[in-house]
Parts: C-alpha cells; sequence; structure tokens
C-alpha cells in the first residue's frame, strides 16, 4: 500500500470544504437528469471580492487581518461593505482596476514612522481573477494614497 503523508488541521478542514465544493458545483451542473447544462447560470458575469485591511509588510502580516469586508457587484451591489453601491461604482469606473484608485499624493503631512499596513482585493471582477495588494508604509500614508476612495473605507 502506498504511503499517504498525514494530514491534519487546516489541511484537512481545506481538503474537505473543497471537496464538498466540488460535489456540490457537480450536483448543481448535472441537475436532475444527470446531463451537465451548457447554459450560464446568470446573466451577469461574477463580480464579487473580500477586501482587507492587515497591520505589516506584504506577506509578513505580523498583526494580521484586521478588518474584511465582501463586495459583490453583480447583479446589484451587495456584501458586508458598508458603501457597496458607491465602491461597485468605482471599481467599474477602472475596470476593477484597483491599482488605478490609489492617488500619488506625498503624504506630506504623514509621519515617517514605520507601521506599515497592507491592504488587498481578492476576487473576480466582470469574471476576470483579481488578486491585489499593496502596502503603506502606515495608516496615514494608506488614508493619503487611497483619500478619493470608498473602496477600503470600512
Amino acid at each position: 500500500m502506498p504511503h499517504r503523508p498525514k494530514m491534519t488541521g487546516s489541511k484537512m478542514v481545506g481538503l474537505k470544504v473543497l471537496g464538498a465544493a466540488a460535489l456540490a458545483a457537480a450536483a448543481f451542473a448535472t441537475g436532475a437528469t444527470g446531463t451537465a447544462h451548457a447554459q450560464p447560470t446568470s446573466l451577469y458575469a461574477p463580480s464579487a471580492l473580500v477586501l482587507t485591511i492587515g497591520y505589516g509588510d506584504t506577506g509578513q502580516a505580523v498583526g494580521g487581518v484586521v478588518r474584511a469586508v465582501t463586495l459583490s457587484c453583480a447583479p446589484q451591489p451587495q456584501g458586508t461593505h458598508p458603501a457597496a453601491r458607491a465602491a461597485c461604482d468605482e471599481l467599474g469606473a477602472v475596470q476593477g482596476d484597483i491599482g488605478l484608485l490609489t492617488t500619488a499624493g506625498d503624504g506630506g503631512d504623514c509621519t515617517q514612522v514605520w507601521d506599515p499596513v497592507t491592504v488587498t482585493a481578492d476576487g473576480v471582477w466582470q469574471g476576470r481573477r483579481i488578486a491585489w495588494q499593496s502596502t503603506y508604509g502606515n495608516s496615514c500614508r494608506l488614508n493619503a494614497a487611497l483619500s478619493d476612495s470608498v473602496v477600503f473605507n470600512f
């Protein structure tokens, strides 16, 4: 019998979740007749993101994620984002390119204290995969760079 590596904790939970999701997707796709459906389930390409704010450098978040919201924009704005409609409108104006929402402000009124804040956006925009993140020197610099946007204002 081949040796299998022992999986415990989060690895096992992750596999169970993936397995359950795959079974649910397969059951949904085949329907009651057991044949696959070729039609899309919606007229709208998916636009759903998880937005986070955390303390620490990119990939080394010391304090971890401190705030996170969900944002879905199709067919209508919804999710836990406090200004879902405005955030969806902003993302629509830049076709989901979150980097275009940042301003070139130098944060001249901000201190030079290094207390990094990392923001991320992960999901899909109009069916296209989005995995964006940016780290700012401190909260003041984050606010200066995103001052004209509501996307990370939560």
